[in-house]
């Protein structure tokens, strides 16, 4: 059990991206840069669906969610990370810092849930199309979003809950360009083991249900698709889940090695690498990946360009 000094730590220091002052104006023009498309291409694809009455189907209404929430997923600690590194003082208040890991372990249990979601519906879609509209009716399909989102945000509640019960009294330098709950445990003067078991009892118990939820229905997927006689139909059934599909293995990778590593004695070096995915990449990859995977979409980019006297741009 670690000692508890009587200094209570007021605030945190972030290490950021890096120290070295030739890399900092690359490194900034690098993530602004990604962050900025990021920002543009998921807002692109909410407005696309939002404006197009072509798009509004319960597939895209659980991507427009998904690129709403990489919005709000990589504003949580882009814009602290790219100011960062141009300060020298990277302090952050605790209640500060608690409140940005609880916002940003929101939007991850949100995605959890959504990509779940998502799964579902490709589900239905696929082994069930005839009875697709029935089963996926609008109002379902928002009360599943609905869901999604309320559980996220309880469940990080349920983690922000255990840190506040800590005691922060030693060291103040956080190895990272963000509040997260690994280095939160290392820096406590309190005995963490209640807080690792419960983030391993709830990373069981929540995400194997939305493990289950996403995976287990590709098993049935994948044979319906294998039953389809026709080549062309096979190809395009496939291209409906492979986006999905990356997404999935790109996010989960990333969770797994960050919360449920059963060593989490890794370099600071290699923690910031993978937070940098997970943060700053996976929000662009996403867009890109559906997108660029995506007729529709880029159908309806087409239209509206076509209405602003740009018909011959040409998208592909």
């Amino acid at each position: 059990m670690k000692a508890i000094n009587q200094t209570k730590v007021s605030e945190f220091v972030l290490s950021g991206l890096s120290d070295v002052p030739y890399l900092q104006l690359p490194l900034f023009l690098v993530f602004l840069l990604i962050y900025l498309a990021s920002l543009v291409g998921n807002l692109l694809i909410v407005l696309l669906i939002c404006h197009d009455p072509r798009l509004h189907t319960p597939m895209y209404l659980f991507l427009s969610n998904l690129a709403g929430l990489d919005i709000f997923y990589s504003s949580v600690t882009s814009p602290r990370m790219l100011s960062d590194l141009f300060s020298k003082a990277r302090t952050i208040t605790t209640s500060s810092c608690i409140t940005q890991f609880y916002f940003f372990f929101s939007f991850i249990c949100i995605e959890l849930y959504l990509l779940a979601v998502m799964s579902y519906d490709r589900y239905i879609a696929i082994c069930y199309p005839l009875h697709y509209i029935q089963i996926m009716h609008p109002k379902i399909c928002a009360q599943m979003v609905s869901v999604a989102w309320v559980v996220g945000f309880l469940t990080s509640l349920i983690h922000t809950l255990c840190i506040l019960r800590l005691n922060f009294c030693g060291p103040n330098v956080i190895n990272s360009f963000f509040c997260d709950l690994p280095q939160l445990f290392l820096l406590s003067c309190n005995d963490t083991f209640i807080n690792v078991l419960v983030m391993f009892l709830v990373g069981i118990v929540m995400g194997s249900g939305a493990l289950s939820i996403t995976f287990v229905p590709y098993i049935q997927i994948f044979r319906t698709i294998m039953g389809i006689r026709s080549q062309t139909g096979k190809l395009k059934a496939f291209s409906t889940c492979t986006s999905h599909l990356t997404v999935v293995f790109i996010f989960y990778g990333t969770l797994i090695f960050t919360y449920l590593r059963p060593n989490p004695t890794s370099t600071a070096s290699e923690d910031r690498l993978v937070s940098i995915v997970y943060t700053v990449v996976t929000p662009l990859l996403n867009p890109l990946i559906y997108s660029l995977r995506n007729k529709d979409l880029k159908a309806a980019l087409r239209r509206i360009l076509y209405s602003l006297g740009l018909q011959k741009v040409n998208i592909e």
